[in-house]
């Protein structure tokens, strides 16, 4: 009886589906254990077998929880909006949605080829507005909510209006914008309501703002900082500038000490923390207030805030330097410096915060004629703008140090401005005394000071001319939330005198309406410009047609719609309870789940997503809604698996293509080659093919330069991607060599968290190996197993292979797994074992990595239903604990051969034994050894020998 994946793999995977083998309940007494694969983006070229890696791990762990007696949610969905569709909308003109339907079924098809015990009756696709609703409830929620620092969560807005009514908000301690003014109960009563609503997006979790942005022309849309790679959009290559652009925001920041703090409770990599404590940014120190000289072109009295983690340095300033963007600039700068400035800003744009960022060595700037007044010394410091500085960080300000700072003494060494002692040792206790009223400290105010004292000194002299204060600031800053963009969640909110309203939740889900183009408009509107019905009808509570809208009942919707990581941002809780129409998810679901107990994805979203997640969770928890603070138990991040490429070397002039070992010396480009036109094994280039082929054919009159008669390419491992033409379907590999041959072959190639080369050609011994497993229990004539009594060798094969299999997965080794696997079916075969208390628990330890060939063999074996569920074999010591040991037997120290003696024996048995060995008597030949020592478990060595 021979293995034949193909219909073993059919089979059960046909019976899976229809028998929802793996569907979880929301109501069980097993133990819980949710895990998780981070949202699956489906993009039209579907998956290469890259992509599996991390869910073949996931499945590993959630098959053998199940096995373990847990009530296992292994679910699956689609992070179905995105840019790709609609780019590809725009291209061709088709729907969006039709796109990522076929691109769904595409990835289902794969995923399913692959056996993934996936419960997909709780699928959900983050472009259905069956699950967008609740993405878009939750966005009103952000909107009725403010974070009160006193409680420390987030509350509804309707109790910071009680406190305006009752108090004003001049003791209100809240995260809101730095521009508040204040006002008494009386004002706040006096206010219309327009102006009430104003004060209160000053305060709300998500509001509209002015805000400095990633501005894709391109495109078409605003981009995140993790949506640009080196200045240009991941998506397309395109150019980035920066720009101001009213848009919504999350409030994020309000959470900026809960994420860093939730870092500790978590069991994630330390690599990732550290990634996601650099992006919060937590700095101590001081704001300090350096009011602006007035001059004939600012007669007005404007302060600079900056935010300095050493104020102790304060005495060192030399210049000030201003973000580009900075609001100030435009205000104070000089009508001299004017021209330069604003070609400078104009400049700037062009520069994505990333690279800006990065860049350490480029020193550019423009002095903007205005110049600042030391708090202390009340001397005049230049106040200039360069685009190191970031209008997001801290105040979009600096007080340049260049004595105690690499990049303001970079600034001040090209821009020949003078450099200071940091102590300001040049100025006399009696001019300083004269010019602060404060006394110096040891002759120089902060001499002879340690660090804390010296910072403790300054922010006290700071707030008592009210200069300054201490405090703590962040790098996080809030989160754009729009889009400029067709295919993504619309937003619940219509406008009454351009301020933003909610539509009221038992009205959701707006959907998405259908537009002619999916470009923006002709004056430069989002594309749900061109919706023809897209107005909110405040009587009859629906959506209507544009030609409608009279500002007293039917009002404009949002043109923007939300970012990709909307939906991403809470959706594995909607697997929790994915059929709810009712809410996003019931409470008992949320109570019995909880949170995700193992979550595998890829390092790429170290900050962006997993970021935005925490935030929307917390939240969540503050509303009474999430049962957990923090929404992933245990973060694995999987290696990459990379992909050889294939390169041919073309000459700086385009004609002639130089074969890899003749390339010294000559100036060459490599250009990627397609797999299909080359021999993968001898790396020789089907020139013939190479010509035909529609990606070359600029090069079908090209000259091949060849040695030794040959083309041969060059390879390079390299990220697998199908720019690069590297990329193995898993496809062929499951029609080839079976699902199972993948999974235990992925699994084989290296620790999971590391990036490993793809080689196709080491798969033949995975699929070997299957096939040598398949033979412990079949011959040709059908199944070999019997009911004998096993030897004591092949139970401490067995129970060696459930020990190490065991702590494996509980360790997420799963490589060693596989090796311990074919080292147990080499033992077996040496030992002829057909023994069924072997190879039926054989069957299921296998079962989590080859899941389809465990369930043939368990139905083989009599067995009915599927094996997900069977108890998993336990490890027993006594099978593992040694009899009987193989002693080498040597003389005069030279070993001669090796014997197998109980470990019970005393040595004077073992002695007695060896001596009457037939052996031992023919290596003596009639001699007698001085001496025989004996170490139990060790040695046997005669010595001596006369």
């Amino acid at each position: 009886m021979k293995y034949f994946h193909e219909k073993i793999e059919e089979k059960w995977q046909k019976y899976w589906a229809q028998n929802q083998t793996f569907a979880a309940s929301n109501n069980s007494d097993k133990p819980k254990y949710y895990v998780l694969d981070m949202f699956p983006y489906p993009s039209g070229a579907g998956l290469h077998v890259g992509h599996p890696l991390g869910y073949i791990a996931s499945d590993i762990v959630a098959r053998f929880k199940r096995h373990k007696g847990f009530n296992v949610l292994h679910p699956q969905g689609y992070d179905s909006f995105g840019l790709p569709a609609e780019q590809y909308a725009i291209q061709t003109g088709q729907h969006p949605e039709k796109t990522t339907r076929e691109n769904i079924a595409r990835y289902r098809e794969q995923l399913d080829k692959i056996g993934f015990s996936f419960d997909w009756s709780r699928e959900v696709r983050t472009s259905n507005p069956d699950y967008y609703q609740h993405t878009q409830w939750i966005f009103i929620q952000l909107f009725n909510s403010w974070y009160n620092k006193e409680t420390d969560k987030a509350e509804d807005i309707s109790t910071l209006v009680e406190i305006f009514e009752r108090s004003g908000n001049a003791t209100v301690n809240a995260v809101c914008d730095d521009n508040v003014a204040v006002f008494f109960p009386s004002e706040w009563h006096a206010f219309s309501d327009d102006e009430k609503q104003k004060i209160l997006l000053q305060y709300r979790l998500t509001y509209l703002a002015e805000t400095e942005v990633n501005w894709c022309p391109a495109l078409g849309t605003v981009l995140a900082n993790d949506e640009i790679v080196n200045g240009v959009s991941e998506r397309g290559g395109h150019p980035v500038i920066r720009k101001k652009m009213t848009q919504w925001s999350m409030r994020i920041s309000a959470y900026a000490e809960r994420l860093l703090q939730g870092l500790e409770t978590i069991d994630w990599s330390e690599s990732i923390k550290e990634s996601q404590r650099n992006w919060i940014g937590k700095s101590v120190g001081a704001s300090v207030i350096f009011k602006v000289l007035q001059s004939e072109d600012n007669d007005q009295r404007h302060t600079i805030e900056v935010f300095t983690t050493r104020p102790d340095t304060i005495f060192g300033v030399t210049f000030m330097t201003l973000a580009p963007e900075h609001e100030l600039v435009a205000q104070i700068t000089t009508a001299e410096q004017k021209a330069a400035v604003e070609s400078y800003i104009e400049a700037t744009a062009k520069r994505s915060e990333r690279e800006r960022m990065a860049d350490v060595k480029t020193i550019s700037g423009v002095f903007t004629g205005a110049y600042a007044e030391h708090p202390f010394t009340k001397e005049p410091i230049p106040v200039w703008i360069g685009d190191y500085v970031l209008a997001g960080y801290g105040t979009g300000a600096v007080m340049a140090v260049p004595a105690g700072d690499e990049r303001d003494y970079a600034f001040a060494k090209h821009f020949n401005i003078p450099i200071k002692n940091i102590f300001n040792k040049d100025i006399s206790e009696a001019a300083f005394a004269e010019k602060t009223g404060f006394e110096f400290i040891n002759s120089d105010f902060l001499n002879g000071l340690d660090y804390k004292s010296a910072t403790k000194k300054i922010i006290e002299q700071l707030e008592s001319i009210h200069h300054g204060k201490g405090k703590t600031n962040y790098r996080l800053r809030d989160a754009v939330f729009s889009r400029q963009r067709y295919w993504g969640e619309p937003f619940p909110v219509y406008y009454v005198n351009d301020l933003p309203q909610m539509i009221d939740a038992k009205h959701l889900p707006i959907i998405l309406p259908e537009v002619e183009k999916y470009l923006p408009t002709e004056d430069g509107q989002p594309p749900l410009g061109n919706a023809v019905d897209w107005a909110w009808d405040t009587i009859n509570n629906k959506v209507v047609n544009n030609d409608l809208i009279d500002n007293e009942t039917v009002f404009p919707l949002e043109l923007n719609t939300m970012p990709g990581w909307a939906g991403s941002s809470w959706y594995w809780m909607r697997y929790m309870d994915a059929h709810n129409d009712a809410e996003f998810a019931s409470k008992e679901a949320l109570k019995y789940w909880e949170n995700v107990d193992l979550y595998i994805g890829g390092s790429e979203h170290a900050t962006g997503h997993l970021l935005y997640s925490r935030f929307w969770n917390k939240f969540l928890k503050d509303k009474g809604f999430a049962p957990t603070e923090e929404p992933f138990k245990k973060l694995i991040n999987q290696g990459m698996i990379l992909g050889m490429s294939a390169f041919v070397y073309r000459s700086e002039d385009s004609k002639k293509l130089f074969s890899k070992g003749l390339i010294a010396g000559e100036k060459v480009h490599p250009i990627h080659v397609d797999l299909a036109v080359i021999n993968d094994i001898t790396n020789e280039l089907d020139i013939e093919a190479f010509k035909k082929h529609p990606l070359y054919s600029d090069y079908a009159n090209a000259e091949f330069i060849l040695e030794n008669g040959k083309y041969i390419v060059g390879r390079e491992v390299e990220k697998m991607s199908k720019s690069k033409y590297n990329v193995v379907n898993p496809d062929d590999i499951c029609n080839d060599y079976g699902a199972d041959t993948l999974r235990l072959y992925e699994m084989f190639l290296g620790p999971l968290e590391q990036a490993k080369p793809w080689n196709t050609a080491g798969i033949t011994g995975v699929s070997g190996f299957l096939k040598k497993l398949w033979r412990l229990y079949f011959d040709d004539n059908g199944l070999i197993v019997t009911n004998d009594e096993p030897t004591s060798e092949m139970y401490k094969s067995l129970h060696k292979t459930i020990k190490k299999v065991t702590e494996d997965i509980e360790n997420f080794s799963f490589n060693t797994s596989v090796s311990q696997f074919m080292i147990c079916v080499n033992e077996l075969a040496s030992m002829k074992c057909n023994h069924r208390k072997i190879l039926e628990p054989l069957a299921i330890v296998i079962s989590p990595y080859a899941p389809h060939i465990a369930e043939e063999l368990w139905a083989q074996l009599g067995h009915e239903g599927s094996i997900s569920t069977v108890a998993f074999p336990v490890y027993e010591e006594k099978y593992l604990i040694e009899s009987e040991k193989e002693y080498p037997v040597s003389f005069d120290g030279k070993m001669r051969f090796t014997i197998k003696l109980p470990l019970d024996l005393t040595p004077k048995q073992i002695e007695e034994i060896v001596m009457a060995d037939e052996r031992t008597l023919k290596q003596l030949d009639g001699k007698i050894p001085n001496k025989v020592i004996i170490v139990p478990g060790r040695v046997i060595n005669l010595v001596g020998l006369k």
